[in-house]
This record gives C-alpha cells, sequence and structure tokens, in this order.
C-alpha cells in the first residue's frame, strides 16, 4: 500500500524518506558524542610535599623504596627534567591549577596568599565539561582561596574524612588517601569521567626521628651532598625523609589496586609528581635543583609508550594546558604553559622536542621571616649546561637571617625546623663546618651562575668568571627577555608582592614586623621547629 494512503487511514503523518535518514544521522551523532565522552579518560594527578627529584627507586634513590612510582614510570613515561615554578607550596600549587607563572598570578604567588578569580583554574574547567572532581590530603594552600573572590573550591569536592585505623604514627598524616578515593569513585555519577587531587603530605616535617633506622634503613647507602656536614644525625635525617617517602607510595600502591579493581586503571593518566624540593637546607625555598627540579611520572596506556625516559625540560605549568587537552578542551588563552602530550605521545627516549631546551621558576615569600613581611625576589633559568639564577635583593637574607623570629616561631625561618637545621645552627658546628653554614645560611650575591654538567650540586659560583661573562650574560638576556614577554612585575621595577597579606590563620602577630632583641633573640630560640607549611 502507498505510504499516503497508510498515512490517510491510520491518520499519522510518515515522513519522506530523506526525512528518516536525517534523523537517523542525527540519532547516531548524538551517540557518537554520547560515547565519545563516556570514554574521555579520567585524571589522576598525584602530588606528594617536599619530595626532590631523585628521590625514587627508577630515578636512583638508594634509601627509598618507591614501586608504586617505579611501576607508572615503567608502564609510562618518566621525566629528567621536570622543574615546579616555585621551591614553596602554595605558589608551586598555584601555578599548577592555572597554567601560569607565580609572577603572573598575583596574590597566588606567595605562601598563604589567595586565587584571584580572573586565572581560570583547570579543574573548573574540567568540571564544567562534565568530569566529576575531588581531592582527598592537602590541595591548594595553604592559604584563603575565597579571600580573593573565588566562589567554589580549586579542587572540587573534599574527601577527607577516613582515617587510618590503627592511626600511623602523629608525623604521618592520619587520612587515609586511598580509602577516600575509594568513596570519591563510588560517588561518581555513572559514566562520567573524573578528576582526582591526591595531596600527600609526606615526606613534608615533622618527622619521626629514627623511624628510617628502626625500618632497618642502612646509613652507609646515604649520599650526603657537598654542601652539608657527612654526620650520623643527618644521615638518620635523610632516612626518616626517605621513610616518609616510602609510606606515600604505599598509598599509592592502594590507590592504583583501587582503579585496578574498578576496571578504571588504563582509562586513567595518573601524574606522579611533588610541589617543590625536600625539607632540607640549600633546597626547599631556593631555585637549585634540590630545591626546583621534581620528580615526574606519567602513565596512560594507549597513548604513551611504555618505558620511555624523556630529557626534555618541562615545568609544572604545563599540567593545566596537559590535562584540557587530553580531555578534548580548547585550550584558553591565559595559559603559559605547554601540553605534554606531543612529548608523551611520541615514541623513544631522550630529547623530543627540540624547542623545550630549558625552564624558568622563580620565588617571592616563602615565611614572613624579615622585617615588614619583606620577600627574598629570585627568578632562574635553567639549561642542560647551566644554571643562572637572578636575585633581585641581594642585601636582604635568603633564609631570613638570623634576628628576626619568623612566622614559625624560629631564626632562618624560611628553613624548616630540623635536626639538621639545629645541627647548623650550633655555635659550635658553624665553627667546625663554616663553609658548610655559607653555602646553607649566607647572603648571595646578585647573580648566580652554575655549570651543572661540572657541578651537578650547584656550589661553584661562576658569576664572577671572566671566562663565562659572555655565557652569564646571554643567560640573563635570555631571562630577562621571558620576564619581560610573561609580564613580571620584578623587571618592570613593580614590587607588588610586598603588600599581599600573609593569611596565616594561626600564630601570627606584630611580633613578626619588627627586629627582636638580644633577650627576645635568646628566649625564642628554644621554641623548636615549625608546623608544616
Amino acid at each position: 500500500m502507498p505510504s499516503a494512503l497508510l498515512a490517510r487511514r491510520l491518520r499519522v503523518w510518515i515522513p519522506p524518506t530523506r526525512y528518516i535518514f536525517a534523523l537517523l544521522g542525527l540519532l547516531l551523532a548524538a551517540h557518537a558524542a554520547e560515547t565519545s565522552v563516556s570514554r574521555r579518560p579520567n585524571i589522576l594527578f598525584v602530588i606528594s610535599d617536599d619530595q626532590s627529584w631523585r628521590d625514587t627507586g627508577v630515578g636512583g634513590g638508594r634509601t627509598v623504596r618507591t614501586p608504586a612510582f617505579d611501576r607508572i614510570a615503567r608502564e609510562g613515561a618518566r621525566f629528567t627534567h621536570s622543574f615546579c615554578a616555585s621551591p614553596s607550596c602554595t605558589p608551586s600549587r598555584s601555578a599548577i591549577l592555572t597554567g601560569r607563572h607565580i609572577w603572573q598570578i598575583g596574590e597566588a604567588g606567595v605562601l598563604y596568599g589567595t586565587l584571584p578569580p580572573e586565572y581560570p583554574l583547570f579543574p573548573h574547567l574540567l568540571q564544567d565539561a562534565g568530569y566529576f572532581t575531588g581531592f582527598t590530603g592537602k590541595g591548594w594552600g595553604p592559604g584563603e582561596w575565597q579571600a580573593g573572590g573565588l566562589k567554589r573550591h580549586p579542587l572540587g569536592r573534599e574527601y577527607n574524612t577516613r582515617l587510618h585505623a590503627p592511626a600511623p604514627h602523629v608525623a604521618l598524616d592520619a587520612r587515609d588517601y586511598a580509602a577516600n578515593f575509594e568513596d570519591f569513585l563510588r560517588d561518581r555519577p555513572a559514566g562520567a569521567p573524573f578528576f582526582f587531587w591526591l595531596g600527600a603530605t609526606e615526606p613534608h616535617r615533622v618527622y619521626e626521628a629514627g623511624a628510617g633506622l628502626r625500618a632497618g634503613k642502612d646509613p652507609s647507602e646515604v649520599t650526603v651532598p657537598p654542601y652539608w656536614p657527612d654526620t650520623p644525625e643527618i644521615r638518620s635525617d635523610l632516612l626518616d625523609y626517605a621513610q616518609e617517602i616510602d609510606w606515600f607510595d604505599a598509598q599509592l600502591t592502594r590507590v592504583l589496586a583501587a582503579l585496578s579493581a574498578r576496571g578504571e586503571l588504563d582509562n586513567t593518566v595518573i601524574v606522579v609528581t611533588s610541589d617543590n624540593g625536600m625539607p632540607f637546607p640549600r633546597a626547599k625555598t631556593t631555585l637549585y635543583d634540590p630545591g626546583v627540579r621534581m620528580p615526574l611520572a606519567v602513565r596512560w596506556p594507549g597513548r604513551i609508550p611504555a618505558g620511555r625516559v624523556i630529557d626534555d625540560f618541562v615545568s609544572h605549568i604545563d599540567f593545566a594546558p596537559t590535562f584540557l587537552a587530553a580531555a578534548g578542551l580548547a585550550l584558553p588563552a591565559s595559559l603559559t604553559g605547554r601540553s605534554l602530550i606531543p612529548v608523551l605521545s611520541a615514541t623513544g627516549s631522550g630529547h623530543i622536542d627540540p624547542a623545550r631546551t630549558h625552564a624558568y621558576f622563580g620565588s617571592e615569600r616563602h615565611t614572613w621571616c624579615r622585617p615588614n613581611g619583606a620577600t627574598y625576589p629570585m627568578r632562574a633559568v635553567r639549561t642542560a649546561d647551566y644554571l643562572y639564577i637572578r636575585n633581585f635583593a641581594p642585601d636582604r637574607w635568603p633564609t631570613g637571617g638570623p634576628d628576626f623570629v619568623s612566622s614559625n616561631k624560629t631564626f632562618h625561618g624560611d628553613v624548616d625546623g630540623a635536626p639538621i637545621k639545629d645541627f647548623l645552627e650550633d655555635p659550635a658546628n658553624q665553627r667546625r663546618f663554616p663553609t658548610h653554614y655559607e653555602l646553607c645560611y649566607g647572603r648571595r650575591p646578585a647573580e648566580e651562575l652554575y655549570d651543572v654538567r661540572n657541578d651537578p650540586h650547584q656550589i661553584h659560583n661562576l658569576a664572577a668568571d671572566p671566562a663565562r661573562r659572555a655565557i652569564r650574560e646571554n643567560l640573563w638576556q635570555q631571562l630577562r627577555g621571558y620576564l619581560a614577554q610573561t609580564g613580571d612585575p620584578r623587571v618592570e621595577g613593580r614590587d607588588p608582592w610586598q603588600d599581599y597579606p600573609y593569611r596565616q590563620t594561626v600564630g601570627f602577630g606584630a611580633t613578626f614586623n619588627r627586629t627582636l632583641s638580644a633577650a627576645e633573640r635568646d628566649a625564642a630560640a628554644g621554641r623548636g621547629a615549625h608546623k608544616p607549611q
């Protein structure tokens, strides 16, 4: 029966054939789009707290046991020249979230700052695109993210209620990262891709004294760098640091097992790194390699060929564009970093992208450890051959100095309270080890230049060497040009950081705005280690 006659008898409309095919096409396209969304990769970002680049098993660390990190590196890619944006918690994490340098993000670029809302955060962009987002442990901070006008949490929903039972030693975080992650997975809407931030607080101080030795770690396996005295106390302190890395990695092992049990492991981009370097003198808060060079391993089966070791210079500001690109989202113009996907998806090891030959990083204020909250402004460029550092206020103490009690209730407040700090600040040990003390605590010249191939510990400053003058000048011109290009107020002669509030909620007061008397210095000297930053 003709379709028109059938339609009249049934009193229904039968569309022409061309409309049927068009409708089928729309339905197929909608189904394809839905399938594409459901197959967008999950993203798991794992960040330790105060871990330097060598301190993984696959990276050559002899005192650490990191099978989870090593697995991710073995089944994905490991980077040998990854650098954080700043050697301090808040600015480093701010740079990760915004994909911008610390001199491009205002109050987000200092410890105990805030997050100005004009800089888009990649977790928000993922959330707006349908990703389920959350975090456990230490997220952005320390600081007050709402103070700048941000209306929603930087990382999504918080998962921090599950605790270890029995509780670990008080020096370790009581939060059960893996259990909290499993809660997050259970809450995830069906079919939604996820972004999850796992922020460990290990190996941030404080440590359980002697934990490394009690765990059977061998002091003879410790490599003491030449800028520290080689003593039993310092070797033991380094073993305690290693023990906290082992603890963190054990939690990561459980997280990977949770993903595997749900069949999500191979559809998840996993990135493991740290926020800044180890909490020891001449490491954290400095621009030397122990302060800014980070461990980094990335696993993404099907997109990243396994077992690669990549020597390209990459920065933490590259994470935001990488995650957005992995999710298939357009990159906002606000980003300074570049996606790592072209490097990750290439084949082979060594140098991949000929443009990735250097990294830039800097610092302004860590603790409130100088009169009136003065910062210690530094910028640097690192290449395969040299590290060039520009200290914009060489008259100031880089550590805060011996005459001013910081927000941490200590002198030299930008050095974390620790056995090694107590050792070096003992006057008797300063007389025994004057060179070590000067390297860790002394003032620095306006320019520093290190030949990193021949001086990997960066202790021989060549800035005044006439034979390196051309190299020094070229690196400064390169650095200054990049800072100008990216809008750094320092090269314009401006200093907005001095006036940024220090948004510490406890333990802060007018005491930190003045130099102490000799009697006050003596009274403050016994106040002990500072609270974690």
